[in-house]
């Protein structure tokens, strides 16, 4: 035989378990220092500097070739 369970405790517990598991990802994405935040905008900024120093500028003839 099964054991006899509260389905009102159930829901009330399942409800719980959503209320911290929806808290862990809001630490995760809220939860920082303002030194964190701003070491990760200079990262990031840096980053995409990186990056834009990296492209290749097409050359006059190449820009032409592909207008026409």
């Amino acid at each position: 035989m099964s054991e006899i369970i509260n389905l009102n405790q159930a829901r009330k517990a399942r409800a719980k378990a959503e209320d911290r598991a929806k808290a862990a990802a809001n630490r995760a994405a809220y939860g920082r220092t303002k030194e964190q935040k701003t070491a990760l905008q200079i990262e990031q900024t840096r980053a995409n500097r990186l990056l834009d120093g990296q492209k290749l500028n097409p050359r006059k003839s190449d820009a032409e070739t592909q207008q026409d």
